[in-house]
């Protein structure tokens, strides 16, 4: 797998865990009378950009770019 496909994957595994981490936040602050469009925004990125990831490795599959490791 070519190096720059590496870090765009890695890239965006760590933005996925970063949205969660500030979705996490935005729970744990909140008042009860607070209104949660930035906790819900921010679980909205970390869907969207594992759909994205997802979409992305397939792609990539299909097109023979990476495969799978097989094994022996």
């Amino acid at each position: 797998m070519p190096l720059f496909i590496k870090v765009i994957v890695i890239a965006v595994l760590i933005s996925i865990i970063v949205s969660l981490a500030m979705a996490f936040y935005q729970f744990s602050k909140r008042d009860r009378k607070d209104d949660d469009t930035a906790m819900v925004r921010a679980l909205t990125i970390r869907v969207g950009l594992s759909i994205a990831l997802f979409v992305f490795i397939m792609v990539l599959s299909a097109l023979g770019i990476i495969t799978p490791n097989t094994g022996s």
